[in-house]
């Protein structure tokens, strides 16, 4: 796979952020501010200045807000198209199984909305890599003490040891999710953790920023922490 600057970048902004309510009831999580600025418009500043200004959103709970808000990215200098899933979250396999249609043939980003990391979105756009996925990974956070993968010479396994956890930025190439039917709610982590096993799944370490905003805890842990990160 070789990914280039100006490939599209689906955002996963969908998820309901249960385990974040009751702050989740009245706002989306992508919406929730780190920094002094949203999670999901961070995001898309730092895409929009890496080269990445074409992109999809997928949106469910509280699509309306999130749609208001960004509305069609030309005040980033982004092109934001929404991939609206009405009948209730599809996952994240079947958020981008849904999206396909408008992320086209050629490779993609995948970020999810609800991380915040200094990572260097550049870095992975001029990526070159024969996998049909590449991940980043991070070293195991307290609350997934037990990892996804192993990372060694640049591939994924799945391993008695696992330090790495997947950060939630990933390449992928379209036919991954080939035969995937559009509308079917599935997980993206079994897809992925296939690959591994057969050796297909390409990746990297990054050590620098990174938070999951999944709970109080963590949101509190994030904004607490980021104050001075670019």
């Amino acid at each position: 796979m070789q990914a280039s600057v100006g490939l599209k970048t689906m955002i996963l902004a969908a998820g309901r952020g249960e385990r974040l309510a009751p702050l989740t009831t009245t706002v989306p999580k992508p919406l929730l501010e780190v920094g002094g600025t949203t999670l999901i418009e961070r995001h898309i500043v730092r895409l929009v200045q890496a080269g990445s200004r074409e992109l999809v959103i997928n949106v469910s709970h509280l699509a309306a807000r999130i749609e208001q808000r960004l509305g069609d990215g030309h005040r980033y200098g982004a092109d934001i198209v929404y991939s609206r899933e009405p009948g209730g979250p599809l996952d994240t396999g079947g958020g981008i199984a849904q999206a396909l249609a408008q992320l086209g043939d050629a490779p993609f980003l995948v970020v999810n909305a609800d991380i915040w990391t200094d990572y260097p979105l550049v870095e992975i756009l001029h990526l070159h890599s024969d996998s049909p996925a590449h991940l980043v990974v991070v070293p195991n956070p307290p609350h997934h003490p037990v990892g996804d993968f192993d990372c060694q010479a640049g591939r994924l396994r799945r391993a008695d040891s696992q330090p790495y956890t997947y950060a939630g930025i990933g390449l992928f190439l379209p036919r991954l999710f080939a035969g995937r039917v559009p509308g079917t709610r599935f997980p993206l982590a079994p897809l992925l953790f296939e690959l591994a096993a057969q050796g297909q799944l390409a990746g990297e370490i990054y050590t620098g920023a990174w938070f999951d905003i999944g709970t109080p805890e963590r949101l509190a842990l994030a904004r607490g922490s980021v104050s001075g990160l670019a």
